[in-house]
C-alpha cells in the first residue's frame, strides 16, 4: 500500500467519532505574478493533523477537551526529515497527540485504541 494510500484509508476510517482528521498538504508555488505562495500548516508538519476529544478529570469540572493530533504517515520504509521528527516532539511536550504511524492499527492505538470505530 502507497503512503497516499494508507494516509487516506487512516482518515477515512478513524477519522470520526471522537477523532477529527484533515489531510494536511505543504508546498509551495508562484502564483500568476511570480509571487511565492506557500501552503499547509508549516514546514514539517505532519500529513493528517486534527483534534481528539478527551474528558479530563474533576480538576475541570469534567469538561470534554480536544487535543491536537499529529500522525505522520510513512510506509515500511519511510524515513522522517528533521523537520517532521522537530513537529512531532513540539505537538508531544505540548500534550497533543503525535507520532508516525506505518499501518491503520498503528494510528487507531495512537488515537486512543479501542473506543475508536472499526
Amino acid at each position: 500500500m502507497s503512503e497516499q494510500e494508507l494516509q487516506q484509508r487512516i482518515r477515512l476510517e478513524l477519522g470520526r467519532g471522537p477523532v477529527r482528521l484533515w489531510r494536511n498538504n505543504v508546498g509551495a508555488l508562484r502564483d500568476e505574478r511570480g509571487r511565492l505562495v506557500t501552503y499547509g500548516l508549516c514546514k514539517g508538519s505532519s500529513d493528517l493533523i486534527g483534534l481528539s476529544q478527551v474528558v479530563i478529570g474533576p480538576e475541570h469540572l469534567g469538561q470534554t477537551l480536544a487535543l491536537f493530533t499529529a500522525l505522520e504517515v510513512k510506509t515500511v520504509r519511510g524515513r522522517l526529515s528533521e523537520e517532521q521528527e522537530k513537529f512531532l516532539r513540539l505537538v508531544q511536550q505540548l500534550s497533543g497527540r503525535a507520532g508516525v504511524v506505518r499501518s491503520l492499527e498503528e494510528a487507531r492505538l495512537l488515537l486512543g485504541g479501542s473506543d475508536l470505530t472499526a
